[in-house]
């Protein structure tokens, strides 16, 4: 460096007077001298040992020495380079090697986590920064070294390091608060635990409790005695696009995306498709989430890492709360199918196993009825826990006593029946159908609304299309046709309270009624009295 302060000082002047041949003999000795010296410094310059500090005086001096600047430049990146991936090959020791089979081996002892980060941010990144710095003052300018370069050396280089950073985290384990997840299942009648609503409650706070403590955690990061927390680039963008998009939001849509799963996805073969309780528990979860837990989180989140005016576009509330009420109505619509198909099936089984023409006569309503009635009853307890009643048609005053016969409501049975053979069975069946055609079309599997009126109604509907379509299909008897209006009948008795319309009900059991005398070869029905004493005693 002193001879390159003297040289510097006596250039001008050897050159003015290099004419004078005592001068140019000095010149010439100096451009010898500083040839040499350029020599030792690009043979220093391929030292592993330099530090930062001595790398950057080597290539100012090689620079004042006139040497290519594109030359240095390369020089300069290559032995920074090589010192930076030693310190990020040193981090890497540290952490397990991944096994070819895709199973880790055993890790060498880890260290702590902030020693960790602590040498990798005074050694990698402090050096990182260092010869960041020394580039430009030393390339700033000059030609072949524009600051493109720089930025594609170190964003290489800092890819590598959060990946190492991304891979200790990995390791660690128990961050935060834990606690044992117990298993539950909801309160069956009369037994003690706890009810659908204590589950929602446990699980709505504790949800809601672990994102204020995350939300907490994250806090740290804009904390006023943090140095970078005030540069408004890493300020705004951490706001928004961290911690409000890329957490909060992100959050909110797994939430959905995973409630919505356990309708939507196929269930891997052999496991047990998700309990209806479930799937009524997440159905109100997010029906919640739409009402009021979003916009409170939404809000919480803006109050505790404010946008700034100029950012990034937000994602919207509404938008998530479509996402929660969508959720919500798949999962209330996929229960629905699943209990409806639970009770349809008991009625499949028991009209497929009957002998319909060599029943005797009904003296009793079939057990399976009352199990229907039971089930949906329990179905109506339970819904009714976390879902509001709803509004009903208003009833007739005599609905649980209305006639149920083989023929339609509109019709006198006496009138037809003396008609109704099989050698003749266009009469009542044309009937049946030209009184359809002036109903209203039960639709079975329009969505449901969100009470209690509407899962009930869909259910039974489900149900009796089932027992609908099974009747079609066998061939019954005097005593089976007899048995299929006692079985009606009772389910009339019954089923029409849980319904938002009775009309439902009815219409859907004058069809199974209608389907059954189509079917029968001896179309002869019971007494209504008689049908009437059957049901009250059973």
């Amino acid at each position: 460096a002193r001879a390159l302060r003297c040289y510097a000082r006596a250039r001008a002047v050897l050159r003015h007077y290099r004419h004078l041949p005592s001068f140019r003999a000095i010149e010439d000795e100096s451009h010898a001298i500083m040839a040499d010296l350029a020599q030792r410094l690009r043979a220093r310059l391929r030292d592993d040992t330099l530090d930062p500090k001595e790398l950057t005086e080597c290539v100012e001096m090689l620079l004042q020495l006139e040497e290519p600047p594109e030359e240095l430049c390369e020089e300069f990146l290559s032995h920074a380079g090589a010192r930076l991936e030693a310190e990020l090959a040193a981090l890497e020791a540290e952490l397990p090697r991944a096994d070819p089979s895709g199973t880790a081996a055993t890790p060498p002892p880890a260290s702590d986590i902030l020693d960790f980060v602590d040498r990798g941010s005074s050694a990698f990144v402090g050096n990182l920064c260092l010869l960041a710095a020394s580039y430009r003052s030393l390339f700033e300018g000059r030609p072949g070294a524009g600051a493109g370069r720089l930025e594609a050396f170190a964003a290489a280089l800092t890819t590598r390091y959060f990946e190492l950073l991304e891979r200790r985290l990995a390791l660690e384990r128990g961050l935060g608060d834990t606690s044992l997840l117990a298993l539950a299942a909801p309160r069956p009648p009369g037994k003690e635990g706890p009810g659908l609503p204590d589950l929602l409650a446990t699980l709505a706070s504790s949800i809601l409790g672990q994102l204020k403590a995350v939300l907490a955690y994250v806090q740290l990061f804009t904390a006023r005695d943090v140095a970078f927390a005030s540069l408004p680039y890493f300020k705004g963008e951490f706001c928004v696009e961290a911690v409000r998009e890329g957490l909060v939001v992100a959050f909110v849509r797994w939430l959905c995306r995973t409630a919505r799963g356990f309708a939507d996805g196929p269930a891997e073969r052999g496991a047990p498709a998700a309990p209806p309780a479930l799937l009524l528990l997440l159905a109100r979860l997010c029906l919640d989430y739409e009402a009021t837990t979003i916009s409170y989180i939404l809000t919480l989140t803006d109050e505790q890492f404010p946008p700034e005016d100029t950012g990034p576009a937000l994602t919207p509330g509404p938008a998530l709360c479509a996402e929660a009420r969508g959720a919500a109505q798949r999962l209330l619509d996929h229960y629905v199918q699943v209990q409806g198909a639970a009770v349809a099936q008991m009625l499949r089984k028991s009209v497929e196993t009957r002998d319909w023409l060599g029943t005797v006569e009904p003296r009793n309503v079939r057990a399976v009825m009352k199990r229907v009635v039971e089930d949906i009853t329990a179905i109506d307890v339970q819904v009714g826990q976390l879902f509001e009643e709803g509004v009903r048609r208003a009833q007739s005053s005599d609905s649980s006593r209305r006639a149920f016969s083989v023929y339609s409501s509109s019709r006198a049975p006496g009138r037809y029946a003396p008609s109704y053979t099989p050698s003749a069975p266009m009469d009542t069946h044309l009937l049946s159908n030209i009184q359809k055609l002036f109903s209203e079309r039960i639709d079975i599997f329009s969505p449901v609304e969100f009470n209690k009126v509407s899962v009930l109604t869909g259910i039974i509907k489900i149900s009796l299309k089932t027992l609908l379509e099974c009747v079609r299909l066998r061939t019954l008897g005097r005593f089976g046709l007899q048995q299929v209006q006692v079985d009606g009948h009772y389910l009339q008795l019954y089923l029409w309270r849980f319904a938002a319309d009775e009309r439902v009900v009815q219409g859907l059991l004058d069809e199974v009624a209608a389907s059954a005398a189509h079917r029968c070869l001896d179309p002869v029905p019971m007494e209504h009295s008689v049908v009437e004493l059957i049901c009250e005693r059973g």
